[in-house]
């Protein structure tokens, strides 16, 4: 099939039944599990690729999983080299500025600082401590405003690379999702553990769409709905999340 015409008009086929589909392009990191991740045979895993093939199947529509570096997701999609991000990424208004979301696919996550146990800190007057977190998230942006002026926020390009440092000694604590850590949390025995409070940042996770592209974030609700409704989405994230949920069936 022809790669997706990057023109608005182009979307109106995603409404035609599946004979007439371009292909989508969904970007994403590929270093963020559970929710997307590089499996060992380095194909992309996780439950938002699940989630984005059951989406295109539901939609009728042939789909086409890229794999993006997480700084440069958006300016990426700005620039029409692929149509949809599925990416861990929480939805603000400061992103709502630039680019359209579809309805949240995970609810309001709360983030959470970990530590390697037995660490001694304050948090409430914290000071001097390097913290960790993932360049250009919602984590980031909420650590160089509420704790930059007392402490060194170091930023990553990946979250596995600040877990990495922060288990070689070089970090104090780190913020990200909770639903990143809790994972890493189950899995360090004991080394790696929940510290300080949790804090709520964003509206959930949502797909990540062009402003202009109507059709396309129609057909992204209509179907993220059905599978919403049908058990689809909740079935995903207990398999993905060890357990969590149900969120959007009773």
């Amino acid at each position: 099939m022809k790669k997706l015409i990057l023109a608005t008009a182009a979307f109106a086929a995603l409404s035609m039944g599946a004979n007439a589909q371009e292909t989508v392009r969904i970007a994403t990191e590929g270093a963020y599990a559970p929710w997307n991740f590089l499996n060992d045979a380095g194909e992309p895993a996780g439950y938002e690729i699940d989630l984005a093939n059951a989406i295109c199947e539901e939609a009728g529509i042939t789909c086409e999983i890229v794999i993006n570096d997480w700084d440069s997701i958006i300016p990426n999609l700005l620039a029409g080299n692929y149509d949809v991000i599925m990416a861990g990424m929480s939805i603000t208004d400061e992103r709502l500025e630039t680019i359209d979301f579809s309805d949240n696919y995970f609810p309001p996550d709360p983030s959470k600082f970990v530590a390697n146990a037995g660490a001694d800190l304050d948090f409430s007057d914290l000071s001097g401590a390097r913290v960790g977190v993932q360049g250009a998230t919602i984590q980031a942006a909420w650590a160089e405003e509420n704790l930059g002026d007392d402490n060194t926020i170091v930023a990553f390009a990946t979250a596995d690379q600040a877990m990495a440092d922060l288990a070689a000694g070089n970090l104090d604590t780190i913020l990200a999702d909770g639903a990143y850590l809790q994972p890493v949390v189950d899995a360090s025995n004991g080394a790696i553990e929940f510290v300080g409070e949790e804090v709520m940042i964003g509206n959930g996770v949502g797909a990540g769409i062009r402003k202009g592209d109507a059709e396309l974030l129609e057909t992204w609700n209509t179907s993220l709905a059905a599978l919403k409704a049908d058990g689809t989405v909740d079935a995903l994230i207990a398999q993905w999340f060890d357990g969590a949920g149900p969120f959007f069936t009773e």
